[in-house]
């Protein structure tokens, strides 16, 4: 916005008043009507990249009206020497969240790149057994009263999947749920033992805290949550079998967040191919969640989708609450 200048001498001094006022407000609209166009042309001319921050939603409260105080972002980054590379780094100086939580950084804990090191940020990083693969990680502020690492449960936590940060008024719970795989070879353990241990995990945390958790889960949980639907029903990600026990989580004492106030919001995505300009067209699923326990629904502000934040085939989620 240009900076104020003084006010020059005024125009038509001499003119009667109420032709002068019809005058100056039709100069008035048309200095608008320029200044949108010249706003819009900008826009269509900049390309997205990761210091944008532009979102799909906007709420600065919560229902009775107190503003945050604090602001999660989540991003499965796909890689993270590749995320590095294409300054992806940038996008958590921008955003400055409290914590940001990371999947699918494809590094073991021990080969972490130096540049991840954010001045302002304690890091914590969960590689896994098998290297390159999977994996996930925080940024925090705040140092957390405890980190655990895994559910503890050896069958799910070798490969890096799962980790849990503690705070004074809630367990931060980052993870990258099990990709059920091309033609679903995974389908069995993803459903009816990674869901069922993860759900129990959630629930005995939630007893004693209540519970924020984030990240690639993996599941379009209803058909307003992909581009395809129909195309999809036996594809990972939405299968009956994944949607229904995404919904026996919720039915358990937890919210999903972006549709707790945006129940019919269509075309949020938060994933799309890398094939078929798909991102472009934005034919998309909406794989990344923020769940939290139903006793933080009155401190919801918003949850946001960062969809014109390049470095990734998903893009960030952020949630401020006012705790």
């Amino acid at each position: 916005m240009p900076p104020k200048r003084s006010k020059p001498a005024e125009k038509g001094a001499g003119e009667p008043k109420q032709k002068r006022a019809r005058r100056n407000l039709d100069e008035e609209e048309e200095k608008k009507g320029k200044d949108k166009s010249a706003a819009e042309e900008k826009k269509e001319e900049s390309s997205p990249s990761t210091s944008e921050t532009e979102e799909i939603t906007s709420r600065t409260a919560t229902a009775d009206g107190r503003s945050p105080n604090i602001k999660i972002a989540s991003w499965n980054i796909n890689g993270i020497r590749a995320w590095l590379k294409k300054d992806g780094v940038s996008y958590l100086k921008n955003e400055k969240p409290d914590i940001f939580c990371v999947q699918e950084i494809k590094c073991d804990e021990d080969q972490i790149p130096k540049e991840t090191k954010v001045e302002g940020y304690y890091t914590y990083w969960y590689g896994g057994e098998k290297a390159g693969y999977a994996g996930t990680g925080i940024f925090s502020k705040k140092e957390p009263i405890s980190i655990k690492k895994g559910l503890g449960i050896k069958k799910h936590d070798e490969e890096g999947r799962v980790i849990t940060a503690e705070y004074d008024k809630f367990y931060l719970v980052t993870t990258y749920v099990p990709n059920s795989g091309r033609g679903l070879p995974r389908l069995p353990y993803r459903t009816k033992e990674w869901d069922v241990d993860f759900s129990q995990y959630l629930q005995s945390l939630d007893k004693k805290k209540p519970v924020v958790m984030c990240g690639d889960l993996n599941v379009a949980h209803e058909e307003i949550d992909l581009a395809n639907p129909k195309s999809n029903k036996k594809t990972a990600g939405f299968t009956n079998e994944e949607r229904a026990e995404f919904t026996k989580l919720l039915s358990e004492g937890f919210i999903d967040s972006f549709r707790t106030l945006y129940p019919k919001k269509e075309g949020a995505y938060t994933f799309w191919s890398n094939m078929g300009n798909a991102r472009g067209k934005n034919v998309g699923w909406r794989l990344d969640y923020f769940v939290l326990s139903n006793r933080l629904e009155k401190d919801l502000c918003d949850s946001m989708i960062r969809k014109n934040v390049m470095g990734s085939d998903h893009c960030p989620i952020v949630l401020t609450m006012a705790l």
